[in-house]
């Protein structure tokens, strides 16, 4: 196996493979390529909302992002940034149980937050109706828009949960590029929800801009 291949025997070993692949980014690249990640993101949003203008649809009002864990890029001056200058509401997930979809609390820069499961922080705030947007972490992708995650099937039950009660949500990918499942022969489960626009901090691999 060389350093570009990935592992297809089982799940698990492609999910450690690509963690070990995060670890080993360079602090220095992976903050470019978070900043670089936000800028693309920022300008997304820009041109989606003028396209929703001109044809006439609702905007988008309400984001949920996520707090990064285990060297997940970092969105979090967006975040701030989308709230206190464009007026965004901003909400992060909160875990119920492990068989029951997130739930998304409202979050400014000055909520209180709380530790919870598998290393994140959750917000105090308030849960919201449902978001516009959904930013989604993402361990592996392939260029059809399926989605690699931690094996938990949170997004996967929240995002059916989601798309059943507001048909029109848009599911965004988070990945680093070296997530890129391309050249391995992975297999989506039948429980998979796909994205609807993957974000790398190589550009846009998945887009319909």
């Amino acid at each position: 196996m060389t350093s570009d291949t990935l592992p297809t025997t089982s799940l698990p070993l492609l999910r450690q493979t690509l963690k070990a692949r995060r670890r080993e980014l360079d602090p220095q690249l992976a903050d470019r390529g978070a900043l670089l990640m936000r800028g693309r993101l920022y300008a997304w949003l820009n041109d989606e909302q003028n396209q929703r203008t001109k044809e006439n649809r609702p905007p988008i009002q309400t984001i949920a992002g996520f707090w990064p864990i285990a060297n997940e890029p970092d969105l979090r001056p967006l975040f701030r940034k989308w709230v206190l200058e464009a007026g965004y509401t901003l909400a992060l997930p909160t875990i119920i149980n492990d068989q029951q979809p997130l739930v998304f609390k409202t979050w400014t820069p000055d909520s209180a937050m709380v530790e919870a499961a598998y290393g994140t922080m959750e917000p105090e705030g308030n849960p919201v109706a449902s978001p516009d947007l959904v930013l989604v972490p993402t361990l592996g992708y392939t260029r059809q828009g399926h989605r690699l995650g931690y094996g938990k099937g949170f997004y996967d039950r929240t995002l059916a949960a989601l798309r059943a009660q507001t048909p029109g949500i848009i599911a965004l990918g988070i990945a680093w590029a070296l997530g890129d499942l391309s050249a391995t022969p992975y297999q989506p489960q039948a429980h998979d929800q796909r994205l609807d626009l993957i974000l790398t901090d190589k550009g846009w691999p998945m887009s319909a801009h």
